[in-house]
């Protein structure tokens, strides 16, 4: 890796582990790296982005990061526990419909947010879509105030924060041995740092012959074009990064929106966890969980594949939504 500014976080390595009930409910032969156990309650994929992020931003002397997401970000969540773990200041700009309505809810990410002390300020959906502007006007605001900011985009998704995942497919490669490489490894995309991360490190560590990303939001057409420029940064940062494993961005079964599931992908979630306890959640994991089966189902991943799937955490915005399984339980 390069000799980048990086600040160790995350509980690594993480687990890859067998649930054999699963490869009979899926048709495949299912490992499963246990991303969603980098740490405690900031755990998830987003903890070693921020390695890279935060220590950028450490080796620039700054006091107060600023990122972004929607109301119930796993990223948010992560980024203020990580902040003040290492002293740091924690401004959060969440995506609501209604900016003017102040009610934070006690439950799931944003409770965790305000346990952690991080400054919530809300943004509409129309000024979500200029965020990198809306955050460099923040920015500009607390450097006029004294202080030193320092912005971390959407996801901790852009060059410096997919290094996490290049790492994160050498420590599989360390785990794996010397067996044949996976078929394929699958992974949830909600901002396409995870997917460019993966694509790099199995192409440079002989991890996985493709990667197939399960987009949540969004189109393959727009992650097409937000993974080009993340993974031209991470080549710009890494040298050694000349190539990405072929990736395909799979927008099938992202859902009726970002953060709704559908009674199908909730009722794969329940199945996964009664047949292998493994627990995923509606935003992300669950919804690449079940892209991945249906994915078998059409023959786009060939059944008996050799599979990494990549669990990225978000329990918290499990236990936001609970309302929603009710009739996935009985």
């Amino acid at each position: 890796m390069p000799d980048l500014p990086r600040i160790r976080i995350a509980l690594t390595p993480t687990q890859i582990v067998k649930r054999p009930h699963l490869d009979a409910l899926l048709g495949v032969d299912l490992w499963i790296k246990r991303d969603d156990a980098t740490g405690g309650a900031e755990a998830g994929n987003k903890v070693r982005k921020l390695e890279w992020l935060l220590g950028d931003a450490m080796s620039r002397e700054a006091d107060t990061i600023i990122t972004c997401g929607g109301l119930q970000s796993n990223h948010a969540r992560a980024t203020a526990l990580c902040c003040a773990a290492l002293g740091l200041g924690c401004v959060l700009l969440l995506r609501v419909d209604d900016p003017a309505n102040t009610q934070l809810p006690l439950t799931g990410n944003v409770l965790i947010d305000r346990i952690a002390g991080a400054e919530i300020r809300f943004v509409s959906r129309e000024e979500y879509a200029r965020r990198a502007k809306v955050m460099e006007g923040v920015a500009a605001e607390l450097r006029a105030a004294g202080r030193r900011p320092y912005v971390v985009p959407e996801g901790g998704s852009n060059g410096r924060g997919s290094l996490g995942y290049v790492e994160c497919m050498r420590e599989v490669a360390e785990q794996a041995g010397t067996g044949r490489p996976f078929d394929v490894a699958v992974v949830a995309c909600g901002s396409g740092g995870t997917a460019a991360g993966v694509a790099l490190g199995a192409a440079r560590h002989g991890v996985a012959k493709r990667v197939h990303a399960m987009a949540v939001c969004d189109d393959s057409a727009y992650f097409d074009g937000v993974v080009a420029r993340i993974l031209a940064e991470a080549r710009a940062l890494d040298p050694k990064l000349a190539d990405a494993a072929p990736l395909v961005i799979d927008d099938r079964f992202k859902g009726p929106a970002y953060a709704v599931s559908t009674p199908a992908q909730r009722q794969t979630m329940v199945r996964v966890a009664r047949a292998g306890g493994i627990v995923l959640d509606p935003v992300y994991t669950g919804k690449a969980m079940h892209g991945l089966a249906r994915a078998v189902e059409r023959g786009d991943i060939a059944r008996g594949s050799r599979v990494l799937f990549i669990h990225t955490g978000g329990l918290p915005g499990l236990l936001a939504q609970g309302d929603a399984f009710e009739s996935e339980l009985a």
